[in-house]
């Protein structure tokens, strides 16, 4: 007998309507999952900001995030992905298909004699990187204070302190259209500085296998993580809602050095502000609507390149319609 995948038709009217779980009938763990229409986002991202999703699921495991991407495909629906919703910008408009929140996908596994760590797509960096340190892991410090899912920084390639996910990945598992798993390798990803192939693809992750260094004291390795978060916490607007790095380091440029030479720190447009502690961060000071944000980010792009010759590239994911 086939599972089943449940459907709220909106939040108000509770209607509801029941599909098939194409992707695996024969599963036995598939509880039912929600799809809810014309659900809001500002509170799943990070920067607080952005319109209504035509259809979120956040599912809880792997087939009811199977089940989700057949659904989305039966009905002729665009897919977007969302992990704890950093690095990203949506648009006022919202997005038009199927959202799907990976964030509820959490679990993590940790040898300490081999130092191999696998972790589900929904599974926080700095949780990781706190669990390692715990178990004498070297590896994830660098990791601690990234506001991100296991899942983002393998599609983007998230680093920091001249580390980064390619450097400690070893296999990722990934959900493709048709539901199915396939399990790619670090060549398969064409991982260049913050992007992969997997950016913009049609491929899901699921989880991901790390190398960390085994064997080391965890009191010491402890203390680098905590010394690397207070460093973040110093130089970084943890106090805001932001949404990371906005602007890739156009090497051997710093583009938070760029955009404080050009006096744009504290710079405001709306309730979106270029931070006064650190020039590559948008804070959101309350109540900033995503065109606020892409307006700052339009601005620092022209005053820069006017000043500097120099055009900076966005690391934030901006989605939804370019005019939010």
């Amino acid at each position: 007998m086939a599972d089943h995948v449940q459907l709220a038709g909106s939040f108000q009217s509770g209607a509801s309507v029941t599909v098939s779980n194409a992707a695996n009938t024969d599963s036995n763990q598939l509880k039912n999952l929600n799809i809810v229409a014309q659900a809001p986002l500002a509170k799943l991202t990070s920067l607080r900001v952005g319109g209504k999703a035509e259809w979120l699921a956040i599912p809880k495991t792997v087939d009811q995030l199977q089940s989700a991407l057949v659904w989305a495909r039966t009905k002729g629906l665009s897919v977007t992905m969302l992990g704890a919703g950093s690095n990203l910008l949506i648009s006022n408009r919202g997005l038009p298909g199927l959202v799907i929140c990976t964030r509820a996908l959490r679990q993590s596994e940790f040898d300490a004699l081999t130092g191999r760590v696998s972790a589900a797509a929904g599974e926080p960096w700095s949780s990781l990187a706190w669990k390692a340190a715990r178990q004498g892991l070297k590896g994830f410090e660098w990791t601690i204070g990234i506001p991100g899912t296991v899942g983002g920084a393998v599609v983007m390639n998230a680093g920091a302190h001249g580390s980064e996910t390619a450097d400690i990945l070893v296999e990722t598992k990934v959900v493709n259209p048709d539901g199915t798993l396939s399990i790619l390798m670090p060549d398969d990803l064409g991982f260049r500085y913050r992007t992969s192939n997997l950016q913009g693809s049609d491929r899901t992750v699921v989880s991901a296998t790390f190398q960390l260094s085994p064997g080391h004291d965890p009191a010491a390795v402890k203390a680098a993580t905590a010394s690397d978060l207070r460093s973040r916490r110093e130089t970084q607007p943890y106090h805001l809602p932001n949404c990371g790095s906005v602007f890739r380091n156009p090497l051997p440029h710093s583009a938070g050095k760029l955009i404080q030479a050009a006096g744009l720190k504290g710079h405001q447009i709306g309730q979106a502000q270029t931070s006064t502690l650190h020039a590559n961060f948008i804070v959101n000071l309350g109540g900033a609507k995503a065109d606020d944000v892409l307006a700052l980010i339009r601005h620092t792009q022209a005053v820069i390149k006017e000043r500097d010759g120099i055009w900076l590239e966005t690391e934030v994911k901006i989605i939804g319609d370019s005019d939010p």
